[in-house]
C-alpha cells in the first residue's frame, strides 16, 4: 500500500547549475553531491538531481511547491529577479507563478492546497466536473 510521496528525481544537464537553481534561487537545502548526482529537500520532501540528458515535455506535467500567502509576492519576485522564465500564466484558484528550471523542467510555485482547489470548484466548477 502506498503511503505517501517519497522523493522526487529529475533529470538535469549541468548538476552544479541546477543545484544553484534549486538552492540559492528556490530555496531547497542541499545535503549531499556526487559525480553525477544530489541530494537536496524541500519540507519533508526528498528531491533528487540525477546527470542525465532531459527530455522536454510540451504538456502540462509538472511539479508544483507550497509558497504561503504571506511569503508568495516577495519570494516570486526574488525568484523572476534572477532571470527565471514562465511557462505559463495562472488561471487556478489561489496564487501561482509557473516557472522553468534551467534543464526546462516546468514547476509551480502555488499558494493554496487541495482543500482550497476544491472549495473554489463548489463556487466554479471545471467543465463536466464530477466529485468522486
Amino acid at each position: 500500500m502506498i503511503t505517501g510521496l517519497n522523493h522526487i528525481t529529475i533529470a538535469v544537464s549541468d548538476l552544479q547549475q541546477s543545484i544553484n537553481f534549486y538552492m540559492d534561487v528556490l530555496g531547497f537545502t542541499g545535503h549531499v553531491k556526487w559525480e553525477t548526482g544530489a541530494y537536496l529537500s524541500v519540507g519533508e520532501l526528498w528531491f533528487c538531481l540525477s546527470c542525465d540528458t532531459p527530455s522536454a515535455k510540451t504538456d502540462y506535467t509538472h511539479i508544483a511547491f507550497t509558497v504561503s500567502d504571506a511569503d508568495f509576492p516577495g519570494y516570486c519576485q526574488k525568484v523572476l529577479a534572477g532571470g527565471t522564465k514562465q511557462w505559463k500564466q495562472n488561471s487556478s484558484e489561489g496564487h501561482s507563478l509557473y516557472i522553468l528550471d534551467p534543464d526546462g523542467h516546468k514547476l509551480e510555485l502555488h499558494a493554496g492546497n487541495l482543500t482550497s482547489r476544491l472549495d473554489a470548484l463548489k463556487i466554479k466548477p471545471y467543465k463536466q466536473l464530477e466529485w468522486l
